[in-house]
């Protein structure tokens, strides 16, 4: 089996503490259903040091759960396309403006969340407050991922959803492997703590601060994790 690679550390001070963030670049892409526990033994435990925890991407926690579904399986209705023309654009990134992901969105949430999101979705960014729409959803809609044109295939083609117990998968990966860890949404847009485990020793809040510039970076970086430790 091929090495991962440690990138350079990117530093970060919050709290009057200063931390690097080690990205660890994995020599291939981890397979849907592939064990996680033996994906971290072999890309990530050779570079832990005591003291450290983990951030890992909620997208590998989903991957490894099988958490995936093919552009093929869905058909895109009128409702879909309708919510896609009210959707924030983003430079350089296609993001939810994409009516296959916004269809999966609706399937997972129910048009009848998906309806009244909608209108109160609208009314809210009359008065100024823009994500309503994902609030009233709910069932973590916003953290589906994939079906993204500028991204490394596969995730050009399936979409990945949200694992269903981060914080269990945190707890567990502590439990098994004795590595602290924490589980994130991370990307360019921004950072939601999804799981933190005991062993991390701060709360979400803090580990959002920490994690806020999304040092794993996405596309195509191949850098599922990263390692966080004190500086000096």
């Amino acid at each position: 089996m091929d090495s991962s690679t440690p990138q350079p550390a990117k530093l970060i001070t919050v709290d009057g503490v200063t931390y690097e963030r080690i990205p660890i670049k994995v020599p291939r892409l981890i397979e849907f259903g592939e064990n996680l526990e033996q994906v971290i033994k072999a890309y990530l435990l050779p570079h832990y040091q005591k003291g450290d925890w983990v951030a890992l991407s909620e997208k590998l926690i989903s991957v490894s759960q099988n958490r995936v579904r093919h552009i093929s399986t869905v058909k895109v209705t009128w409702l879909a396309r309708f919510i896609q023309k009210g959707v924030k654009k983003h430079k350089n990134m296609t993001a939810w403006n994409n009516p296959a992901k916004i269809q999966v969105a609706i399937e997972e949430a129910g048009v009848w969340r998906i309806l009244p999101a909608m209108v109160i979705g609208a009314l809210g960014k009359l008065v100024g407050i823009r994500g309503l729409f994902w609030i009233i959803a709910g069932n973590r809609v916003s953290e589906i991922d994939g079906f993204i044109p500028e991204d490394m295939y596969p995730y050009t083609e399936w979409a990945v959803l949200p694992p269903p117990d981060p914080q269990g998968d945190c707890d567990r990966i502590e439990r098994d492997l004795g590595i602290p860890n924490i589980t994130g949404d991370m990307n360019f847009i921004g950072v939601k703590i999804l799981g933190v485990s005991s062993g991390v020793g701060m709360d979400k809040k803090t580990v959002r601060k920490i994690l806020l510039d999304n040092p794993l970076g996405q596309g195509n970086k191949m850098t599922p994790f990263c390692l966080v430790r004190r500086a000096g």
